[in-house]
């Protein structure tokens, strides 16, 4: 199998071009339970992984993530054993290769394709345990991120806190497009995955080496989207078609001293992607001094807070339950 891992940031498109590619017989795209993202902080607490017990335990852990999953994985059955059994070594990245590998067995699939747009922080350790690993970096005008960003309970909500971990997101996948070999890389943006649905997903075809298939454009229509925007707000638009007329909406609905935040820090990767700035010019960009941040961390967490109060019980319960295991594992550890 050569495994597919989306990089970027959310809220640039990715579960929408997730539910398309699960449309393809070929590739199994499951709702990511973030594997890496969610388990390698707390990794060197498992000892020494060579010792049977404590790679034991950490694969539990990984199966327990993925069965208290918000969107589950249907007709997949986690053998402990099994899994353990698929993995080349010990270590969290051959675990999360193992269940992916599983979950394109049990859908009968040829490969897999991990969403968890954060793997853009761990490349080193996919490039050293997957064989010629392919990327779909997917990117989006950070000025409409920073806009659904403040709309969703998710993510940072103040302007400057967006920027900044856009433009380190966006740094990092393309000094990757720039590493690897451009047979494992493709670029694509939110823009024309939008405005261009059916070429845009033939080019990614072409580039996966696998057959276009119609279905990719019904998405909307499947089991898993209606199961995703069942879970949560976040994912409400599943069950739609492709929105042709949903960029640049920071221009009707953003505030000019968001967009002017957003330029100042961002600017030069909007230059990169070739998204055209509408108030600061090059070289007019705004330094923010320290007292103007330590406002903007107070905002952002006042904003944070207030929309995890507005929040549905039962979506909040559904996202808790993974944040409750990791707890629990840090307990157990007694941290």
């Amino acid at each position: 199998m050569q495994p597919i891992f989306m990089i970027g940031m959310q809220r640039s498109g990715s579960n929408l071009l997730r539910l398309m590619l699960n449309q393809l017989n070929d590739i199994a795209s499951p709702h990511p339970p973030h594997i890496l993202k969610r388990l390698y902080p707390l990794l060197d607490r498992y000892g020494d992984l060579s010792d049977e017990r404590n790679f034991s335990l950490l694969a539990d852990d990984v199966c327990r993530l993925i069965e208290l999953n918000p969107v589950a994985w249907e007709g997949i059955k986690l053998d402990r054993a099994d899994v353990i059994a698929r993995c080349r070594d010990r270590s969290l990245v051959a675990l999360h290769g193992a269940v992916y590998d599983l979950c394109a067995a049990a859908w009968n699939a040829h490969t897999w394709c991990c969403k968890s747009l954060a793997n853009i922080r761990y490349v080193d350790e996919i490039e050293r345990y997957f064989v010629s690993p392919k990327y779909i970096y997917l990117y989006r005008d950070g000025r409409d991120v920073a806009l659904s960003f403040q709309k969703a309970v998710v993510g940072e909500k103040h302007a400057y806190h967006i920027a900044k971990g856009w433009t380190q997101v966006q740094e990092m996948a393309l000094a990757l497009q720039a590493r690897v070999d451009r047979s494992r890389l493709i670029a694509l943006s939110y823009e024309e995955l939008t405005a261009e649905p059916e070429q845009t997903a033939r080019r990614l075809c072409a580039f996966l080496g696998v057959d276009y298939s119609e279905g990719m454009l019904e998405f909307h229509g499947s089991d898993e989207a209606k199961r995703a925007a069942q879970s949560s707000a976040l994912w409400d638009k599943l069950t739609q078609p492709v929105m042709k007329d949903n960029t640049r909406k920071f221009l009707r609905e953003s505030s000019e001293e968001d967009i002017r935040i957003f330029e100042s820090v961002a600017g030069h990767v909007l230059d990169r992607l070739g998204y055209e700035r509408v108030l600061v010019r090059h070289g007019e960009e705004r330094l923010f001094s320290e007292s103007e941040i330590v406002n903007f961390t107070a905002e952002n967490e006042r904003l944070k807070l207030r929309l995890v109060e507005s929040v549905d019980t039962e979506d909040l319960e559904r996202r808790q339950r993974q944040d409750n295991l990791l707890s629990e594992i840090a307990s157990r550890f007694g941290a």
